[in-house]
């Protein structure tokens, strides 16, 4: 986890959150697919490498009660922290590295808005797969957005798998169905543009 977390931590460290390529003022994409899961206020959902991201706090905005955000960065979380005011209490917080990770519990979504893509090494990727299936029941949902096949190579200085729908669909196993899938032209906080798919998975019986 050192390496991972100290590389996170020093861009959360040294850059402000409009300074994040990743930045969104509305994670739109995200929102729309977690309401075609389902997502009522009773619902459970992860945000998997979540950081400073919206996105759990307009969930608990729409009244969702049962959120989680865990990251690699203690920084990030921290920053998020602060930034939430109120709404940061009613966010449960984990800082782990997420191929380390143990789930004590399930969730009926999971989000991943690129996390997955940094996962360039085979061992990597069966250690995320392994906790994904771990947190998720037959029929409970995830969201996982990455760098589209037309996306950058890399980011934040790190190499990146690039996928659309089918190939990731493939590489997170049979277990899962596609449900649905968006193609998201990303702009960063400079106005580069960044080609993202958002892919909706059903996890089988």
């Amino acid at each position: 986890m050192g390496d991972r977390a100290s590389h996170w931590d020093r861009i959360y460290g040294t850059k402000s959150e409009t300074e994040l390529s990743w930045h969104q003022d509305d994670p739109a994409v995200s929102l729309e697919l977690s309401e075609l899961a389902g997502v009522t206020e009773s619902s459970s959902v992860i945000d998997i490498g979540g950081g400073t991201s919206c996105y759990a706090a307009r969930l608990i905005e729409q009244g969702v009660q049962d959120v989680t955000v865990l990251d690699v960065s203690s920084g990030a979380l921290d920053a998020a922290q602060r930034g939430f005011g109120w709404i940061a209490n009613k966010i449960h917080w984990i800082a782990t590295d997420i191929t380390r990770w143990t789930p004590l519990r399930q969730y009926d979504l999971w989000h991943d808005r690129a996390v997955f893509h940094f996962l360039t090494e085979p061992e990597d990727r069966a250690a995320y797969l392994e906790r994904l299936s771990l947190c998720l029941i037959p029929g409970s949902q995830a969201i996982i957005a990455t760098f589209a096949l037309d996306g950058p190579e890399t980011c934040s200085g790190l190499p990146v798998v690039r996928y659309d729908p089918a190939s990731l669909l493939h590489a997170i196993g049979a277990q899962f169905q596609l449900v649905t899938h968006r193609s998201h032209e990303h702009h960063t906080p400079w106005g580069s543009a960044q080609s993202f798919q958002y892919s909706l998975f059903r996890k089988g019986p």
